[in-house]
């Protein structure tokens, strides 16, 4: 199908970033005033109107972005401060729109934005029917995009219970550009008809179902990364329920932290990481340990792609 026009309002929309007292990591970090200067642009996107089951996922970013203020800055495994290497600023999170549609539009102007200005944006969910908006701008940038995606559902249903841009249609409405292909680790919870969408992809989809985690090897996972521009979209349900409750739909035998970081790192050797999102984190009261998981998750995510994965 032809590549769609770009959104008017990207070119209307100008970067407005938040002070470092409410913007990602520790308000006190180096680079804290200087938000032009960042290579990594967080928008938060709390969009929730498709959720059908568990619901909180509106709160997501702000929990994120909160938690986010005590990790240390210090990386263990990178032997440094990876965000010295590149920057992080963040963009206020907007009034979002009522309807899906009109909420996409609104995230891909953002995004659209962000790369304009030659930034790289890491969108924070939110469901994840935002990935269908935040990666047309890729996909009018790059011909041969490869989505990397941890989840614990394949979101190929062609629309569910009347939305057609609705969480669990996500990786479909991706599709939808012919330009994208798919990569999809720890799939644990699947339709007759998504699996049938599999079959007859002609190997434009990958999957790595969670039951076989036993067998997997990396570089399988990664092989049709190598050299390509790609994009990286973590449902947190991705991760085993055991160590993330706070989602909408806690599935077992899923991702440990430690594995979701092994794949993440070879992605980013052997790729080049251009855009992110994290989404469906809901956050649970009282329980801070999800929240801290989804932001230190979100700071590997990002020091992979913009500082490495070597000890320097």
């Amino acid at each position: 199908m032809p590549k769609k026009p770009a959104n008017k309002s990207v070119a209307a929309t100008k970067l407005r970033y938040l002070p470092a007292d409410r913007s990602f990591l520790d308000p006190l970090r180096e680079d804290a005033g200087r938000p032009g200067d960042a290579r990594c642009v967080v928008i938060p996107f709390g969009l929730e109107a498709s959720v059908s089951y568990g619901s909180g996922t509106a709160k997501g970013p702000q929990a994120i972005m909160a938690a986010s203020h005590q990790l240390e800055l210090f990386d263990e495994e990178l032997w440094r401060e990876p965000y010295k290497d590149y920057g992080i600023a963040a963009v206020p999170e907007p009034k979002i729109g009522k309807s899906v549609p009109a909420a996409l539009d609104q995230l891909e102007g953002l995004v659209g934005a962000v790369l304009e200005a030659g930034k790289m944006p890491f969108v924070i969910g939110g469901e994840h029917s935002v990935t269908a908006g935040a990666i047309r701008p890729f996909a009018r940038r790059f011909d041969d995009l490869v989505v990397l995606h941890f989840d614990a559902h394949a979101d190929l249903r062609d629309g569910y219970l009347g939305e057609h841009y609705s969480h669990a249609s996500a990786m479909r409405r991706v599709l939808d550009h012919a330009n994208i292909s798919l990569v999809s680790v720890g799939i644990r919870a699947i339709s007759e008809p998504e699996a049938r969408f599999i079959e007859a992809s002609r190997g434009r989809v990958h999957v790595h179902y969670g039951h076989a985690q036993a067998r997997w090897n990396i570089e399988d996972i990664v092989a049709p990364l190598v050299g390509k521009p790609v994009y990286v979209t973590f449902d947190i349900d991705g991760l085993d329920g055991t160590i993330m409750p706070a989602t909408g739909t806690p599935t077992p035998a899923g991702l440990s932290y430690l594995q979701s970081l092994a794949i993440l790192r070879r992605a980013a050797e052997v790729s080049r990481i251009v855009g992110m999102d994290l989404v469906e984190l809901a956050p649970i009261p009282g329980l801070h340990a999800c929240d801290f998981l989804a932001a230190q998750l979100a700071y590997k995510m990002m020091s992979y792609a913009l500082s490495g994965t070597k000890r320097r």
